[in-house]
């Protein structure tokens, strides 16, 4: 089984202390992107250069590194700190172990970068639309935390009710899950409005659970009912990109997604489809929990999509 990398991102809490979130991951320059936001000035300049060009910072020294983005050796340095590395002697370990893995795959290729330009062929479209999709749902499968959707999906299978939360894109998912427990014969409602979904939380209790779906972590619609639920009791799991995000401090369990954004793609579909990777192994981990609930949900239900097909009639 190839080595799973272990990236450490830390933080300050709100007392002044210090904490660590430890998250598996294959992917230095996904880790990059995630903390890009929150840099500012010249460490920002040095996450902007590596994920300009990632092949080429493997052959440059620290202070050639530093010159290149008209800072320093000790920023660069400093950087990665920032993103939670040790050296910057493990951050060129990182960046060229990413690269071996792209160059086994024809979809993964280092040769094809994240922007798309308005002059590109529609095949060049296909090749980076396609490659960030499958690497996002791969690196969310490298990062899977077990322990996470087994605790998820124990406190799903025995709850007395469950919310799912997402606003946009994220609403979409959260319908769909929605969709799948109820299948399964879970007492689940997926709420994509901020007022509904705040009623429903208030009336929460300790026997149920809320799942808050939101890509960045950080949308306010989302996180204003899941912090409810979870001060009602509940049990709450969240989804998101992003460890440090206020719905993941908000929450007992989080389930970690991944993304691989293009230009014209921000919050990419990519991003959803590594939370639906999720939110499959969750419904299949909660159906084998409850398999006969389950098992009996599906069977009374497996007639209603066979009698609304339409049939074609027979050429004559």
């Amino acid at each position: 089984m190839r080595e799973e990398i272990r990236s450490w991102y830390s933080g300050t809490t709100a007392a002044g202390g210090c904490y660590l979130l430890c998250m598996p991951s294959t992917d230095v320059t996904t880790l990059i992107r995630t903390e890009l936001p929150r840099l500012a000035g010249s460490l920002r300049k040095v996450g902007e250069l590596i994920l300009e060009d990632p092949a080429a910072v493997t052959h440059c020294s620290a202070a050639e590194l530093g010159r290149r983005t008209g800072t320093s050796q000790a920023t660069v340095t400093r950087f990665c700190r920032a993103i939670g590395l040790d050296s910057y002697q493990h951050l060129l370990i990182e960046l060229a172990h990413e690269r071996g893995r792209g160059e086994s795959s024809e979809w993964g290729s280092a040769e094809i970068g994240p922007d798309i330009s308005p002059d590109d062929s529609l095949e060049r479209v296909v090749q980076v639309v396609g490659s960030a999709d499958l690497r996002a749902v791969q690196q969310t499968i490298d990062r899977i935390d077990l322990d996470a959707i087994e605790r998820s999906a124990q406190a799903v299978a025995r709850a007395r009710r469950i919310d799912v939360y997402g606003v946009g894109g994220s609403g979409a998912v959260a319908q769909e899950t929605e969709t799948r427990l109820f299948r399964i014969g879970c007492a689940v409602r997926g709420w994509t409005e901020v007022h509904a979904a705040t009623t429903s939380a208030a009336l929460l209790t300790p026997a149920d659970v809320a799942i808050g779906i939101s890509h960045s972590g950080a949308t306010r619609e989302t996180i204003e009912p899941f912090e409810l639920a979870k001060e009602r009791g509940a049990t709450t799991v969240a989804l998101t990109s992003d460890p440090r995000s206020p719905l993941a401090k908000a929450a007992d369990i989080r389930l970690i997604s991944s993304s691989s954004e293009t230009s014209f793609r921000t919050g990419s579909i990519g991003g959803r489809h590594s939370v639906l990777v999720l939110i499959d192994c969750l419904y299949v981990r909660v159906a084998q929990l409850s398999y006969q609930r389950a098992s009996a949900s599906l069977a009374l239900t497996d007639h209603i999509t066979p009698q609304h097909a339409v049939k074609s009639r027979r050429s004559r």
